[in-house]
């Protein structure tokens, strides 16, 4: 397995509230772990929202006693907005903070992974495929018909999420599974990318990179490109590999 994770402040922001993380080493019932978050609030808030719903993701899992993968995942996620909300509630700087989070893990040859918000999972292979669904007003309008889908990327509205980290005391997680095969690349990203690069320009990116940390690198300087409106978060994973490195 071969990972690289790269985030950016982009051309407009002054503070970066993207966060990554990933781990090819366990973390307590998980063989490895690979999250991104998008921190909404203010200055301070965002940034703290995203970093913190990661730090306690990953401490709940370390002493997760649960064997089952979707348990886990959608528990450590849940024990996050708890915590968000309790942090808010006790520093007015961070109140309203909140944060979108995708999280994958794979197991020999199954990737579990889920998600709040409108940061992506992509799978590439012989072409690119979005698997995670956005939390975002413009998809529920795709999905109820009101707008095309090729309409959603630049619509007005297209920055609005539906579901976040911190928005509800409860919050609701989607979970999926996909079965991987030799050649699947994994693209994980906040809206910082997917709303600055098309997807067919982030499938030949990544496709045409001598490996995934200079296509790693091209993704957030294309998006820089583009326009760099928001923060750029990304994690690339190539599970079937035998090279085994982080990059940071």
């Amino acid at each position: 397995m071969k990972t690289f994770s790269i985030t950016d402040v982009g051309m407009v922001r002054q503070v970066n509230q993207d966060y990554v993380y990933t781990s090819d080493v366990p973390i307590g019932p998980l063989p490895n772990l690979f999250v991104v978050a998008d921190g909404m609030g203010g200055h301070q808030a965002g940034d703290f929202a995203s970093k913190y719903t990661v730090e306690v993701v990953r401490q709940e899992l370390k002493q997760c006693g649960e064997t089952d993968v979707e348990k886990a995942l959608v528990r450590a996620i849940k024990k996050a907005n708890k915590e968000i909300i309790k942090k808010a509630s006790e520093d007015v700087h961070l109140k309203g903070m909140g944060t979108t989070i995708v999280v994958a893990t794979i197991v020999r040859q199954m990737m579990y992974f889920a998600n709040v918000g409108d940061s992506r999972l992509y799978l590439i292979n012989q072409g690119i495929t979005q698997l995670t669904k956005d939390h975002s007003l413009v998809e529920e309008m795709v999905r109820l018909g009101g707008i095309k889908p090729e309409e959603a990327k630049h619509h007005p509205d297209k920055n609005i999420i539906t579901r976040a980290i911190g928005a509800k005391d409860a919050v609701e997680v989607d979970f999926y599974e996909h079965r991987l095969k030799r050649g699947d690349i994994i693209l994980m990203c906040t809206d910082g990318l997917s709303n600055m690069v098309e997807d067919e320009e982030l499938f030949h990116i990544v496709q045409g990179g001598r490996d995934i940390v200079e296509a790693g690198t091209a993704l957030v300087a294309m998006a820089k490109e583009n326009g760099g409106t928001d923060n750029i978060g990304v994690v690339l994973v190539e599970p079937f590999t035998d090279e085994v490195s982080i990059v940071c």
